[in-house]
């Protein structure tokens, strides 16, 4: 027993393990740990402040409470409403026409809000009845819309990737670049997924109620969003964070003064409320994950975790399945930001010794933590969705895994494809 507290970093992963396997919050595992050994070892206890906040006291996160906020302002100013029925209308009542959509639409979102969980409460709330009244299985309307939002933390502007670009000290411009081609050949492979399943039980669309150009119409303010946003940024007029500012703005301004749906202070301070207790779930997490790094960095953690997976073996290949193998099963049991912060000190070295684009990598990571978002026990995605559709997680399982396959087919590409990761952003020189 004594030998055992002589290696402060074996202590510091049981310390976090074992309340883990208790189903203690992950932010208290990764806090509580922390401190723990400081204490212990005497690593300076009156450091662990100054970590603390040192986590979040950076301007590239300043990004993460503006997009959500961004996303909760677009989507009650009536956005995701629109351009759903724009989707909806261009499919009509064509096979698998609403599933078809419904990627569509995610994809979508994902450029406007940069959260899987955010996503499927926007669009779940439209598109799952939508789905049920065609005639759509319960449970595949809700699979359907769960899988497909996860996109959203891979297609820019995406919340994971400037979490990612802080850690790895990757440029988030070119990561946004990166994720277009990735999350649309994600998209392409759910769609086909959707459309066979669609065409198996023959399930549709619905037929046209408007023309095509008046959906447009009304939706082009809500298409404009992702052009103001992603082409600010790839035209030098301003930064990430700036943009995410940007977006809400631009919210406001579509909400106000063109569809008119903020029509009361009421209205404003439920999305301020709303949004703020998204952020603070998720700085919470960031803060004590920090902590967790220093920490762990700190009594070689990192250095001993990145020379087990060296020894395992020296093949490139064969650890980059091996890794994308322990990021699924982390994926089950810890979302996506603790992930970066607890797994991604270890990775760093293994990208250095084989010198792998850290860009490349970045989106393999993004992209296999979406999965991650619908693979249960820990699965968010899956947890809102089953909220809004009244269905127990058991009741979607079932539907989500021909999607989940689909998904991890496009990770395989990417992985052993890296082009379509790394064309756009050395195209744009970022």
């Amino acid at each position: 027993m004594t030998e055992l507290f002589q290696d402060p970093a074996l202590v510091l992963l049981l310390l976090f393990v074992i309340p883990l396997a208790l189903r203690v919050p992950i932010a208290i595992c990764l806090g509580l740990s922390a401190s723990i050994v400081a204490w212990m070892y005497d690593m300076g206890i009156d450091m662990l402040p100054y970590n603390f906040f040192a986590g979040v006291a950076k301007v590239p996160l300043l990004a993460i409470p503006f997009f959500i906020l961004a996303g909760f302002i677009m989507e009650r100013a009536g956005i995701a409403a629109r351009i759903v029925t724009l989707v909806e209308t261009i499919v009509g009542d064509m096979t698998g026409g609403l599933a078809i959509a419904t990627v569509a639409v995610a994809t979508f979102w994902g450029a406007v809000s940069g959260s899987g969980p955010a996503t499927v409460a926007a669009l779940g709330l439209i598109l799952i009845p939508a789905m049920v009244k065609s005639g759509y299985d319960k449970p595949f309307a809700a699979a359907n819309v769960s899988v497909t939002s996860g996109l959203a933390i891979v297609i820019p502007p995406s919340i994971a990737f400037i979490v990612y670009g802080g850690i790895a000290d990757a440029s988030v411009p070119a990561l946004f670049a990166a994720g277009i081609i990735p999350g649309l050949l994600v998209a392409g492979c759910l769609m086909i997924c959707v459309y066979l399943i669609s065409k198996k039980h023959g399930y549709r669309g619905l037929p046209r109620s408007v023309p095509v150009w008046k959906a447009f119409k009304d939706a082009f303010w809500g298409i404009m969003t992702p052009v103001v946003i992603l082409g600010g940024i790839y035209g030098g007029i301003f930064t990430p964070t700036e943009a995410a500012a940007v977006a809400i703005f631009y919210g406001l301004f579509v909400g106000v003064f063109i569809y008119r749906t903020f029509n009361s202070f009421e209205i404003l301070l439920e999305v301020l409320v709303e949004s703020v207790k998204a952020t603070a779930v998720i700085m919470f997490v960031v803060t004590c994950a920090g902590l967790f790094a220093w920490v762990a960095s700190t009594v070689g953690l990192v250095e001993k975790g990145a020379e087990f997976l060296l020894a395992l073996s020296d093949n490139p290949w064969v650890l980059l399945a091996l890794i994308n193998i322990i990021l699924l099963l982390a994926g089950m049991l810890l979302d996506a930001i603790s992930i970066y912060y607890v797994l991604l000190p270890f990775l760093l070295p293994l990208i250095r010794h084989f010198g792998w684009d850290v860009v490349w990598f970045g989106v393999m990571m993004t992209v296999n933590l979406a999965i991650g978002q619908i693979t249960p026990p820990v699965a968010v995605n899956l947890y809102v969705g089953a909220q809004i559709s009244g269905l127990t997680m058991e009741e979607i399982t079932p539907a989500v895994i021909p999607l989940l396959i689909a998904a991890v087919l496009a990770l395989v590409l990417i992985i052993y494809v890296p082009w379509f990761s790394t064309f756009l952003p050395a195209l744009w020189g970022l």
